[in-house]
């Protein structure tokens, strides 16, 4: 195994921890479950959920009665960038539901999930389901995360020397284009679903694209008979812009810039989840806007702890990770874009120098 040095080295590392022995990993997770189960923060949450379930409920019929009401006016750009907001809200539910942080039974989890992911705002909870679960699985490994696969960006110097295609074209400016690139995300995840359904993995191939299609043949006949052409064309781009943006900007602080890994070999589960998270500083809002994946080394080492659990198993995470010499890592919300973005930067070096361009 090799660890990136495309990544900022975190002072403190073990560096024998590539060869951690299976029962030194196990005893070092095993004494961190302990004490977050003595704590109570695995403990399911359903009053918090029934609030929060119900308020994303009520934000997206408000959104699409105002749609409604409004009919034919500019305003509704208002309202797609309010329906922008909400949508990234749904996403995060679906989100918690897919970890069963809602729900302990995988029925109740699937079904909401489906409600929420497919037919609230189109995003094929099967599909994502499948991508997730590998992605907390080998978090920023290069040949296993398919998160960091070089697909439209490179995550690595090696990934960029071997690019072609789109991630050799856009590579060298790519944290130029990072954020203009995120307004296509949430189309993506709309086209992504679609053609998850001819994947022989995909389960319930028909109740998946049932709910997607009648999210999108909803969701355009609403736009396109409530508004004329031209402005139904123009908020179908800012909520689906928008959309991707927020999705984007909520994701790219947790693992964009960390360590990254290759080869056959891991760390154990504990050192696998926090030396390739960081975590992102911040008060009620930020819990609120990033849906708590702003705790994103908590909900790694346990994924299906309620949200409104992380800020306290914080506290306990890193002191346990002081004891045992695992750097635990965390700053503010822009330093963190701050650092996925000069990443991005310094990986796109040997395209730039394959083309004669200055670094």
């Amino acid at each position: 195994m090799t660890i990136s040095t495309d990544a900022p080295v975190i002072a403190g590392a073990p560096a024998a921890h590539p060869h951690d022995s299976p029962s030194r990993a196990g005893s070092d997770f095993a004494g961190l479950s302990r004490r977050i189960a003595e704590a109570g923060l695995l403990e399911r949450r359903p009053g918090y959920y029934t609030v929060r379930l119900g308020v994303v409920i009520a934000l997206l019929a408000a959104g699409w009665g105002a749609f409604f009401v409004l009919g034919d006016t500019w305003w509704q750009l208002a309202v797609a960038a309010f329906l922008a907001l909400v949508f990234g809200q749904v996403a995060l539910v679906a989100h918690d539901l897919a970890h069963r942080q809602v729900f302990r039974r995988r029925r109740p989890s699937e079904i909401w999930g489906r409600l929420f992911g497919n037919l609230g705002i189109g995003m094929s909870y099967g599909w994502w389901m499948n991508k997730h679960t590998r992605h907390h699985a080998n978090p920023n490994h290069e040949e296993l995360d398919p998160d960091v696969s070089p697909d439209i960006l490179v995550w690595s110097t090696d990934q960029a020397r071997n690019s072609s295609g789109v991630s050799r074209l856009i590579g060298g400016r790519q944290a130029v284009l990072f954020f203009p690139l995120l307004t296509l995300e949430g189309f993506n995840l709309h086209v992504a679903g679609v053609r998850a359904l001819r994947s022989p993995s995909m389960k319930n191939r028909l109740l998946e694209g049932s709910l997607l299609f009648l999210h999108i043949a909803a969701y355009l006949t609403a736009l396109f008979v409530v508004l004329p052409p031209g402005k139904a064309v123009a908020f179908l781009a800012v909520h689906q812009c928008l959309f991707g943006v927020y999705l984007g900007c909520t994701f790219a602080p947790n693992h964009k810039g960390m360590p990254t890994f290759t080869g056959d070999e891991r760390p154990d589960f504990l050192r696998r989840q926090v030396l390739t998270s960081r975590n992102v500083r911040g008060g009620l809002l930020t819990d609120v806007m990033l849906g708590g994946l702003n705790y994103q080394i908590e909900h790694h080492l346990f994924p299906s702890m309620p949200t409104p659990h992380l800020r306290r198993a914080r506290t306990v995470v890193r002191a346990y990770c002081a004891e045992i010499g695992v750097p635990y890592y965390e700053t503010g919300l822009i330093q963190s874009y701050r650092e996925a973005l000069t990443h991005l930067h310094r990986v796109g070096e040997p395209i730039r120098r394959q083309r004669g361009e200055v670094s």
